[in-house]
């Protein structure tokens, strides 16, 4: 049964401070327990988890302390067992989540089990509702920014690669472990012998570790064959049928493997694979992706973060998990309302993988400025720039050329900009053979696509601004690197939906952190005044 909770306003003759030495006492108020304490704990909406609870039964462990002993676990990075014994001996943690009296509060390990799964499945089960803890995340975002008067109309935005708790394994290896939890659940009197051996120690030993490198090919297509096997045998089962062993099997055949003529499965060649397919046994959504020199299977982490020169330190303002073959394009268009929506935000830098027609459209809808460090695809070199063409704002067509001569007639026409010029005007012209037109029996004519012209506005805004953006987008490569530290480069939990739910907590955890900093006056103040004096730009971690 939910209930809030309220006990810790309450006042108690047993209190552990009432009786504390006035210096203990004086350390205690100047740690990170008492501002966690006013602004996370007690800004805790508990209200909207009331939904993860029935009305009936015995009254719910209060959510703003399983909360926030999430935050806490995430903030020093440690595990439960822990976090456990912080909150049975550690007065820090119990001040910090309303308890006054040591020891006077347990909570059992199963305890915050329950919780993140309850957490998991309302997520799972309610894909299109709140996420609730993006939005204690939210909420916590908009305290510390009054708090701490950061501006939020300022932002840079980036991703980055992690893995969820899965290893690199090669095809065969992939191959055995999917094999392993089909037959595993084959029912007994279902088995067959060859593949009753397959859960045999020896089995594996001969399959992964005395292969030679030559057998490679044979021993996929023999896995491939067993897998196809055991699959035939749980499609019999009408219960197994739909299984996740069952579906797991089916994707694998398909992704890795073809029929030959005699009706073998053969495995693929491995250009042919694609990179959403399967990575993992025991993780459906993760995919591949090669970024640079990385390969990695796993998930994308989308941060933004507030950066105006102005703020005496930057949060975080938006996050998201996605698969790692998920375009920055296709992430930064879906999150724009939300942050703008969350925040009122004005601007956004990124740096070159955002960039997109599609997205200078998006944010223009949206009333926010996008400001690339970089743009994709190649700089164009040959021609001039299309940006020297002078266009009518409101019209958009060509009203004169770079060198200053007026087109005879100009129109846009099937999303082109169209303008026609007399010989006279372009036969002698010096820029003629750099130039974008065209001779003609009767003039020269003009044609640049509406994508060109954006494109070139767009590359001459990135080189004016290139180094002032930059500077700007750059920092926020310490809050992935800061992430990565306390856990994200690998996480403990499988599958997109609860690598969310731990990335959500991770990035809350790192605003908490940035906050109490603050408030301890633990950012050096910029020095701007006097220009012939360095600044200091808040660190980020």
């Amino acid at each position: 049964m939910f209930k809030e909770n309220g006990r810790h306003n309450q006042a108690s003759l047993l209190d552990s401070t009432t009786w504390m030495s006035p210096k203990v006492k004086q350390k205690l108020e100047k740690s990170w327990a008492k501002p966690f304490y006013e602004h996370v704990f007690c800004r805790i909406d508990e209200q909207p988890f009331a939904v993860l609870y029935g009305t009936t039964g015995k009254p719910n462990t209060p959510v703003n302390v399983l909360l926030s002993l999430e935050y806490i676990k995430h903030l020093k990075n440690c595990s439960d067992l822990e976090l456990l014994d912080s909150i049975s001996f550690d007065y820090l943690v119990n001040y910090a989540v309303g308890q006054r009296i040591l020891g006077e509060l347990y909570i059992a390990e199963r305890t915050l089990y329950y919780f993140r799964e309850r957490i998991y499945q309302y997520s799972v089960e309610n894909p299109e509702k709140e996420d609730l803890l993006y939005g204690q995340f939210i909420k916590l975002l908009n305290e510390f920014a009054a708090k701490a008067k950061v501006k939020l109309g300022e932002q840079r935005m980036d991703t980055t690669m992690f893995m969820s708790n899965i290893k690199k394994a090669g095809r065969i290896s992939l191959a055995f472990d999917v094999l392993a939890a089909a037959v595993k659940a084959i029912p007994e009197n279902h088995m067959t012998e060859i593949l009753s051996k397959v859960l045999e120690s020896e089995f594996k030993t001969d399959t992964l570790y005395r292969a030679k490198a030559q057998d490679g090919d044979s021993k996929l297509a023999m896995l491939l064959n067993l897998c196809r096997e055991a699959l035939d045998i749980l499609e019999t089962i009408p219960e197994l049928k739909d299984s996740n062993a069952a579906r797991i099997t089916r994707r694998f055949i398909k992704d890795q493997s073809v029929m030959n003529e005699s009706g073998k499965l053969v495995p693929k060649d491995k250009k042919e694979i694609a990179t959403d397919s399967l990575q993992s046994a025991f993780d459906e959504d993760a995919t591949y992706r090669q970024k640079g020199n990385i390969k990695q299977s796993g998930y994308v982490l989308e941060l933004a973060e507030t950066c105006d020169k102005d703020n005496p330190f930057q949060l975080i303002t938006d996050y998201d998990v996605e698969t790692n073959i998920t375009s920055d394009v296709e992430i930064i268009t879906d999150r724009m309302e939300e942050m703008k929506q969350n925040t009122g935000c004005k601007d956004i830098i990124a740096d070159g993988g955002f960039y997109s027609p599609a997205v200078i459209d998006k944010a223009a809808e949206q009333g926010i400025n996008m400001h690339f460090t970089d743009m994709t695809g190649k700089q164009p070199h040959e021609k001039i720039p299309v940006t020297e063409f002078v266009t009518d704002e409101k019209t958009k067509v060509i009203v004169k050329c770079p060198a200053d001569q007026t087109p005879t007639r100009s129109v846009i026409k099937d999303k082109q900009a169209i303008a026609h010029f007399d010989h006279s005007a372009c036969d002698k012209c010096e820029l003629l053979r750099n130039c974008h037109s065209k001779h003609q029996k009767r003039d020269h004519v003009v044609r640049i696509s509406q994508k060109m012209l954006d494109s070139g506005r767009e590359r001459a805004k990135i080189k004016e601004f290139k180094k002032v953006n930059t500077n700007k987008r750059a920092a926020i490569e310490g809050s992935n690197s800061a992430l990565k530290r306390t856990g994200l480069e690998k996480l403990r939990v499988r599958g997109k939906t609860k690598s969310k739910v731990v990335c959500g907590l991770k990035v809350a955890a790192q605003n908490i952190k940035r906050f109490t900093r603050y408030l301890h006056d633990g950012y050096r103040p910029k020095i701007s005044e006097n220009p012939n004096i360095r600044s200091f730009a808040p660190m980020m971690t």
